[in-house]
């Protein structure tokens, strides 16, 4: 009999025992193992709960005793997580977590340790929520060229928008109302900035291309400064605005990560991917493009994430290879984002189209119900982004608005 032990019984803690001991017979059963709720670490205590005498306020506990093969770090932050995690793995110990910013900022370091104690380090949990993505990415899809990979990673953004589209609310009330179901923290700097997304897209990054990205390499932005005259211009071209992390192969054998509001086409899935869901689109010379789409977040959806990791680390003597990644020391290997290529959406105010087409040439032009006389919108063509920072400088009026396009 072996044991699993939890650090963390917040949200997807209690999910996570609250899943393995509704289905443990069955788990085991069907996967040939025997595993057993060994310890829940937590600073709390939870006398009314038939699991009552699980818990413990020492991770030593945990490390001492030979019988914990299997670890689910659901705790969430750097510290004391990545402390616990190491000691785990150094012990022999298997570890998965749904600690997406563990994953982002040290995920090579622990990699490095499962693979020198023989044990594994797994994390299905930190960037799709119920959303199977790490495991299709390392296995299923293991003998493509993987080129891109691009989605709608953070469900909070994706129903402040989805609001913003359909019921035409501001960001604030959008905001607000998530907050207040519950979608948004109470500080929801790290969804409405993009460094949830930022450290989502890192990880795949990390697994596709097989060098630690770090989410300070790559270039962020979220969605405080969209406005609905925005959202309206995109509605109007045909499309969608969404937030969306993103990573490619490009022409010099670089990668460019980045997370960025995108106009998202109308013909394009990732448009019709509304509310708390989530969307994750992959490229590959095998299968031309897969889409997994799902949850991304909450306390049951993660928490199965969690178990079947659970599961695969009690499954497995053997660390994993396929779903490791060797640390970078430079940047070398990323891709400056001014170099790309793109299609950007301009709302100008006090322009004129002669001066718009005599530095950005033929435009799309697009217009939106109540757009005042001296508001101009338009779609350049494709050109490097330093290219548009530049003609935009050159250009006389006020840009209200800038957004990408998505060319997936």
């Amino acid at each position: 009999m072996a044991k699993l032990a939890v650090l963390g019984h917040g949200v997807v803690g209690s999910g996570t025992v609250e899943l393995f001991l509704k289905n443990r017979e069955q788990i085991n059963r069907k996967n040939g193992i025997d595993l057993e709720l060994g310890y829940v670490l937590d600073i709390r205590d939870f006398p009314d709960l038939p699991y009552s005498d699980k818990f413990t306020k020492d991770i030593n506990d945990i490390l001492n005793d030979d019988e914990v093969t299997v670890v689910a770090e659901v705790m969430g932050g750097v510290n004391p997580a990545y402390d616990f995690v190491l000691s785990c793995l150094n012990k022999g110990k298997s570890v998965c977590t749904s600690n997406k910013e563990l994953v982002a900022k040290k995920g090579a370091e622990l990699l490095k340790a499962a693979k020198e104690h023989n044990c594994n380090f797994m994390f299905e949990a930190s960037t799709g929520g119920a959303i199977p993505i790490i495991r299709p990415i390392h296995r299923c899809l293991a003998g493509n060229d993987i080129t891109a990979c691009a989605g709608i990673l953070n469900g909070t953004t994706n129903f402040i928008l989805t609001k913003m589209i359909t019921e035409k609310m501001s960001f604030e009330d959008a905001l607000a109302m998530a907050q207040e179901l519950g979608y948004a923290e109470r500080n929801p700097e790290a969804d409405v900035e993009g460094h949830d997304a930022c450290r989502k897209i890192c990880i795949l990054s990390s697994l596709i291309y097989g060098k630690h990205v770090y989410p300070d390499t790559v270039h962020c932005e979220g969605i405080t400064k969209l406005t609905l005259e925005d959202v309206a211009y995109a509605k109007s071209w045909g499309g969608a605005v969404k937030l969306i992390g993103s990573v490619k192969r490009t022409e010099d054998g670089k990668i460019l990560p980045m997370v960025a509001p995108r106009f998202v086409c109308g013909g394009c899935q990732l448009s019709n991917i509304d509310d708390v869901f989530n969307g994750i689109m992959v490229w590959g010379d095998g299968f031309d493009e897969v889409m997994f789409y799902g949850r991304g977040a909450g306390k049951l959806p993660t928490a199965s994430a969690v178990v079947g990791d659970i599961i695969d680390c009690a499954k497995h003597s053997k660390t994993i290879l396929s779903q490791m990644w060797e640390d970078s020391t430079d940047t070398d290997f990323i891709a400056d984002y001014k170099d790309d290529s793109v299609s950007v959406y301009i709302r100008v105010q006090d322009s004129d189209k002669a001066q718009i087409e005599a530095l950005f040439g033929e435009c799309e032009y697009i217009s939106r119900e109540g757009q005042p006389e001296n508001e101009l919108a338009f779609i350049t063509p494709v050109m490097a982004e330093k290219t548009v920072d530049e003609k935009l400088s050159a250009l006389s009026g006020n840009v209200l608005g800038r957004i990408r396009l998505f060319e997936g």
